[in-house]
């Protein structure tokens, strides 16, 4: 039985539940002043199954999880996992499940926030829908790692996962819903720079000036390295691990040779795999593997790796001029920043590639979904007209992707190349109409 001190805790964190006539204005609290709405919206939550929404730190998880469940105030148990005393107190799921049907029979809802600080996490989710309590279970999580790696077996049939990101463009330009193509354009440029620059995490984005959204990357970057890598996953040499991902911010979108980051960093291999691993279920960056498709004209070792947002990676090189023309590294923003809304429009079930021929032909990203093949080359200078380069024709040729698209900032139009469609876009190419989804 849970102590009384444990009981008080959990009614500190859930006074609608002693004051359900102020349950709406309680929650509020919870909900940022100026609300995005997600690609994710709207989720259908089940009962007797619970809802994974996991991605980086302040990605918006917990508030997607509120938005989700106001519709069952003030009836909903929120337990923050970051709190010790709950943490200690939770470790069996049968014990909240006991408490549950013996105080709170009246509960709609259970939303278990920061769960990444669980021991055992997932096994935890699986005890709790094994009960069959007759209510949904939310569980916001910063790694995935906790969530899922260990248990997926246990946890399947049991639960769905969301993956929830920074901003995308297409919801930062569904937020402002501009009036007309021309100020749709003229929108959609402003967000991309910014996009380009500062990222697009929530708090981060919605700040009012840049000296703000500076200051707030530079808290979030060390709440990564510190707080993240030495008390979540007891990293002994942070120092290692905050210079790893400087090398990686400085060789976004390249190959990289584990065994070279390893020499640079003083430690072996095996270690630089651990924390990349640690990085990518954290959601700081994405290991890019290449594309093979059964051919043997590839090269099919050294991987890529992207940062899931340009301002994190920007913080690490405490590189923010916004006059993006003149920047030596535009070339690695503008592939990273295309990489990363790629990722954040992708399903969990596609993937996403490189392609590298050993002739030394290149396509920037390859995705494989539902079968089909759509491959785009990235293109940061302007180009004045279309043209079509070896790369492209050569991996066109060997694949017949479903769609081959080059992306830049100045072209918008349509080649037809043996019955073959080749789209040049620019980030803006958005078909927009006013009110209409995009």
């Amino acid at each position: 039985m849970m102590s009384g001190e444990v009981q008080n805790r959990i009614l500190q964190y859930n006074p609608w539940l002693t004051q359900p006539d102020q349950a709406d204005a309680l929650i509020r609290r919870y909900l940022p002043e100026t609300y995005v709405p997600r690609e994710a919206e709207p989720v259908n939550l089940q009962n007797d199954r619970a809802l994974l929404i996991v991605g980086p730190r302040q990605s918006g998880k917990s508030t997607l999880a509120w938005r989700l469940l106001q519709s069952r105030a003030p009836n909903i148990l929120y337990l923050n996992l970051e709190d010790p005393l709950l943490r200690s107190a939770l470790g069996v799921a049968v014990e909240l499940a006991a408490l549950l049907r013996e105080r709170y029979p009246f509960i709609q809802a259970v939303f278990l926030d920061e769960a990444q600080h669980l021991t055992d996490a997932g096994i935890f989710v699986k005890g709790l829908v094994d009960a069959r309590l007759g209510i949904p279970i939310l569980v916001t999580g910063s790694s995935s790692f906790h969530l899922m790696s260990k248990t997926r077996e246990s946890l399947a049939g049991r639960a769905d996962r969301l993956r929830l990101l920074p901003f995308s463009l297409k919801e930062l330009m569904r937020q402002e819903n501009p009036e007309n193509p021309i100020a749709a354009r003229s929108l959609c440029e402003r967000i991309f720079c910014r996009q380009m620059i500062h990222g697009s995490y929530p708090a981060v984005y919605l700040a009012p000036a840049d000296q703000d959204r500076i200051r707030l990357l530079s808290d979030l970057a060390e709440a990564l390295i510190l707080r993240d890598a030495s008390d979540l996953f007891r990293i002994k040499r942070v120092d290692v691990f905050r210079k790893l991902l400087t090398l990686l911010a400085e060789q976004a979108g390249n190959l990289v040779n584990f065994s070279e980051l390893a020499s640079v960093c003083r430690v072996d291999a095996g270690t630089i795999h651990a924390y990349v691993e640690i990085l990518e279920e954290s959601h700081i960056v994405k290991v890019v593997r290449p594309f093979t498709g059964g051919k043997r004209r590839e090269l099919t070792t050294a991987p890529k790796i992207f940062f899931i947002d340009n301002g994190i990676r920007n913080q690490l090189l405490n590189a923010f001029s916004a006059d993006i023309p003149l920047r030596t590294d535009k070339g690695a923003l503008m592939e990273n920043w295309v990489f990363s809304e790629l990722y954040k429009r992708m399903p969990l079930t596609s993937a996403i590639h490189f392609w590298r021929s050993k002739a030394g032909a290149e396509v920037d990203f390859v995705v494989e979904q539902a079968g089909k093949i759509i491959a785009m080359e990235v293109k940061s200078a302007d180009l004045d007209r279309p043209v079509l380069g070896r790369s492209a024709r050569s991996f066109i040729d060997a694949y017949h992707p479903e769609q081959f698209v080059i992306l830049n900032r100045s072209l918008e139009t349509t080649l037809t190349i043996d019955n073959g469609q080749i789209d040049f876009q620019t980030p803006f190419n958005m078909n927009y109409k006013r009110g209409e989804e995009k």
